[in-house]
């Protein structure tokens, strides 16, 4: 169902970086957007970064999806958290997701109705964990959901075996979480000859490769990497623009991530 699909696109996430230093924020919404990014992902479990990323956008936010989530195992504190979101990001939510699965059915009732009066754009799901991929894949399955995010990167694959054939076979769009393995894949960067077959491909770092090999499977339609730097947000959002790898890239990429 094409019709779902929300790229090939690198976005930006926003665990573990601006918290509710909106000035930083700003800066690193700015470089990522001037980049080429069109999506932000956030959570009320990530301290503050909703309220900083909502004055970040401040005057873009017609040019922007937000990606945001509810957690909590409450519908009451639930509504509280979408109420909040609703309140910062101008009146609707792009895609909201059910984060870490925490009491999905019960939120999925109140935001499909949601969804059906136009304040939500899509209904998501999430989970961080290979042992919650039993009963991700019961929640893609339901029906109730239009997105999915996942991680998933040239080391962490364990998505390959259910949930990405499971997506493409029920038309839900994937956001990968972890890209870059929350920065385990950079401590050891191939050099600039090893990367070489991969520059005409549209790839000066690391990281870009990384991010290239996520986005050039056809399943997948977000990549969303966490940065606090600005040049970061930048580099990684210029990775998120044809043309994408094949099978020789892609196997290139793997080897030099093990």
């Amino acid at each position: 169902m094409e019709e779902r699909r929300l790229g090939p696109v690198v976005g930006l996430g926003t665990w573990r970086t601006f918290g509710g230093d909106a000035t930083l924020a700003r800066d690193v919404v700015d470089a990522a957007f001037d980049a080429g990014a069109r999506l932000v992902d956030s959570s009320p479990m990530y301290g503050g970064a909703e309220r900083s990323l909502a004055a970040a956008l401040d005057g873009r936010r017609d040019d922007v999806a937000v990606a945001t989530k509810i957690w909590t195992g409450s519908v009451d504190e639930g509504r509280a958290q979408y109420d909040a979101q609703l309140t910062w990001f101008g009146g609707r939510i792009e895609v909201e997701q059910v984060h870490n699965l925490v009491a999905w059915r019960e939120h999925a009732t109140w935001l499909e109705l949601e969804r059906d009066q136009g304040r939500v754009g899509r209904l998501g799901v999430t989970h961080y964990s290979p042992r919650a991929f039993d009963e991700l894949a019961a929640a893609m399955r339901s029906g109730r959901f239009d997105t999915v995010q996942l991680p998933y990167n040239a080391r962490e694959r364990e998505s390959e075996r259910e949930l990405l054939p499971l997506a493409a076979e029920l038309g839900i769009a994937v956001i990968v979480m972890r890209p870059l393995a929350e920065g385990g894949l950079l401590s050891r960067r191939p050099s600039a000859t090893e990367l070489a077959p991969l520059r005409e491909l549209g790839v000066e770092t690391w990281p870009q490769a990384l991010l290239k090999w996520a986005l050039s499977d056809r399943r997948v339609d977000v990549a969303i990497p966490a940065t606090r730097d600005p040049a970061h947000a930048r580099e990684n959002a210029a990775a998120g623009s044809p043309p994408w790898f094949g099978p020789e890239e892609r196997a290139l990429v793997e080897r030099l991530a093990a």
